[in-house]
């Protein structure tokens, strides 16, 4: 088996957010990121203009006892042609969802739900991967059937075993949508085990049609294909994502498209309106990476070999899943379902929502242009409590950032690419091109291009600099503290090959972790309506994006073991769901848990929660 960044840090001994990896930048100035058929360095870049995804549309508006009413919408997940890619390319054929009343309206990433404070949203999901005659679609990219996934096959909800390697399965495909970042009932949280699949014509004998948690989660519903979730909106308003969260194969779901943002107006949390920019210069980016095939359709690996070089032996002569990738990479960048788009801009000032929908890249964003920096005024959990000015901004996977971009001044004519200087690998902090190498400049590198245009009005904003944003409540004191432990694991047949799995667990009194999997006996029990304090023990060689279901929590400090605990990061002084765990170090946060019941906290580098890196809270 070829050397691993992970085995080299391992066998090293490294850990620590600013590693000094000397080796890491010489093996990546080598070698392009490898991927599928299409060579990224031909593909034209910033030829295609940014596509701005609409609000979704309703079904109808339900009244409420409340006198409020509740916005109702059918949203199904569909397969379709769309591109992606500059022409001539060829479209590639992707999945996302969208409203069944507007045939139009299937796009990926999805059309953005627009809610209000206090207003809830009722939505039936509806799993539509069917063809024109009723016939289930099999998955876009390989699924491991050897890992605790959905497993339609049967047993439910499990990890199955074999008598000899398996291929991907092709059967048909579960979907389960989870709205990342909102405090709800656990009915409606997209639970991984709740999953369900299309009403097909030809689903075989015997396939479990539903996950076996689905009828606890959603016991009235006697329509096949699809489940009636209810989001509270009862929250700082804020900007919030819907994606797949079938168990064991997120990271195939949503990276065939299964995605979309959600934002949430209004309230007390909220500013007036002309306050920020708003209308056609208040913008979703959705930043992605992917990679693809000449004939225009997405490549994912189909073999562990692309990952580390691994050829075997597998399961069921060894532990080690056959097709199941660690991380994964793609070597082009897309924005809004476009590859290396461009924007025209008006010299304002543009409020942007910052959504990092890649499976496993951690993004440090930058301005080719040495006068814009980022104003960072909110996280996933609203509004901070004082803008922030960085020259940079890291967005960890699944983490947003709201920030204000100012133009003026800039001349008609001018060009600005957005650039990434985060890694093409694994992220385990530092500085770029310092402690890691930068993504490939002629790719990975470059996210799109701002074209400054003439201005048509005045811009009334209120200069970011001057903003005055809404008060923050901080949480209360933590009623009970909770040590935790992020872990990988390697073969247990196999010495020295991994990663295995990646595993959450409990810490011990020794101050050695004690990692468990998903079916071990609940160790996350919060009280209703207390306060916890989580302290996260990261033993593995990685940053971890850790995002907590239900909550939006504070973050506390960060301390590496056996050092002296530091402040949050300015841009993490809000409320969050999402948070980086740094290698070698104790990260903590505090979160109140207010509504009883079921729910999970994992990694969100989906390659890692989908085998194992996964845990279920009970809070009663």
């Amino acid at each position: 088996m070829t050397t691993t960044r992970r085995k080299f840090l391992k066998s090293s001994a490294l850990f620590g957010a600013g590693l000094l990896l000397p080796w890491k930048a010489a093996q990546r100035a080598s070698a392009a990121i490898p991927g599928g058929t299409l060579d990224p360095l031909l593909v034209p870049k910033f030829q295609m203009p940014m596509f701005i995804p609409p609000a979704m549309p309703r079904s109808q508006m339900f009244p409420a006892r409340t006198g409020v009413g509740i916005d109702y919408y059918e949203i199904a997940a569909a397969q379709f042609r769309q591109q992606i890619l500059p022409r001539p390319l060829p479209a590639t054929i992707t999945w996302g969802y969208g409203s069944v009343n507007h045939p139009a309206s299937f796009c990926s990433p999805s059309y953005t739900i627009e809610a209000t404070v206090n207003k809830p949203v009722r939505v039936k999901w509806i799993n539509r991967l069917v063809d024109a005659s009723g016939n289930y679609l099999r998955p876009l990219v390989p699924v491991d059937p050897t890992l605790h996934w959905a497993n339609p096959p049967g047993p439910v909800d499990s990890t199955p075993s074999f008598g000899a390697t398996p291929g991907p399965y092709t059967g048909p495909v579960p979907m389960v949508v989870h709205l990342h970042g909102a405090h709800v009932a656990p009915h409606s949280d997209g639970y991984p085990e709740a999953w369900y699949l299309p009403n097909a014509r030809n689903i075989p004998a015997g396939y479990f049609t539903k996950g076996s948690h689905f009828d606890q989660i959603d016991p009235s519903n006697r329509i096949p294909g699809t489940a009636v979730y209810e989001y509270r909106n009862d929250q700082r308003a804020g900007t919030l994502w819907y994606h797949d969260h079938t168990m064991g194969m997120t990271r195939c779901n949503v990276y065939a498209g299964l995605q979309g943002m959600y934002v949430l107006r209004g309230g007390a949390s909220d500013l007036k309106a002309g306050v920020l920019p708003g209308g056609a210069f208040e913008i979703p980016l959705a930043i992605a990476d992917r990679s693809f095939n000449d004939d225009g359709s997405l490549f994912y690996p189909s073999s562990r070999a692309f990952f580390d070089g691994f050829t075997g032996p597998f399961i069921p002569d060894s532990d080690m899943p056959p097709i199941w990738n660690a991380e994964f990479f793609g070597n082009m960048m897309l924005v809004n379902g476009r590859a290396w788009p461009v924007l025209r801009v008006e010299p304002r000032r543009y409020r942007f929502r910052i959504l990092n929908a890649c499976n496993s890249r951690f993004l440090i964003l930058k301005f080719s242009h040495p006068r814009l920096t980022f104003w960072q005024i909110g996280t996933e959990g609203g509004f901070l409590p004082a803008p922030v000015q960085l020259p940079q901004l890291l967005v960890g996977k699944a983490e947003r950032a709201d920030v204000i971009v100012d133009f003026t001044g800039l001349p008609a004519g001018t060009e600005i690419v957005l650039q990434n200087i985060g890694p093409d690998e694994p992220y385990g902090g530092g500085v770029p091109d310092v402690d890691f190498a930068a993504s490939d400049p002629m790719t990975t590198g470059q996210v799109m291009k701002f074209v400054v245009g003439s201005r048509r009005g005045v811009d009334w904003t209120v200069p970011p600099n001057e903003l005055a944003l809404p008060a923050i409540t901080p949480l209360g004191a933590p009623t009970r503290v909770r040590q935790l432990s992020i872990n990988e694991m390697d073969s247990g047949v196999l010495a020295g090959v991994g990663p295995l799995r990646g595993m959450l667990g409990t810490f011990n009194q020794d101050g050695t972790p004690n990692p468990l999997m998903w079916e071990d006996p609940v160790t996350e029990n919060p009280v209703l309506g207390e306060t916890e304090m989580w302290e996260l023990h990261n033993f593995t060689a990685d940053a971890h994006p850790i995002h907590v279901h239900q909550v939006q929590f504070q973050v506390v400090n960060r301390e590496p073991m056996g050092g002296v605990p530091r402040d949050p990061e300015s841009w993490e002084t809000g409320f969050k769901d999402t948070v980086v765990s740094y290698p070698g170090e104790i990260t903590r946060l505090k979160a109140r848990f207010d509504i009883p019941g079921l729910y999970v906290w994992h990694c969100h580098i989906l390659e890692h929660e989908d085998n194992d890196m996964m845990r279920p809270i009970v809070v009663a």
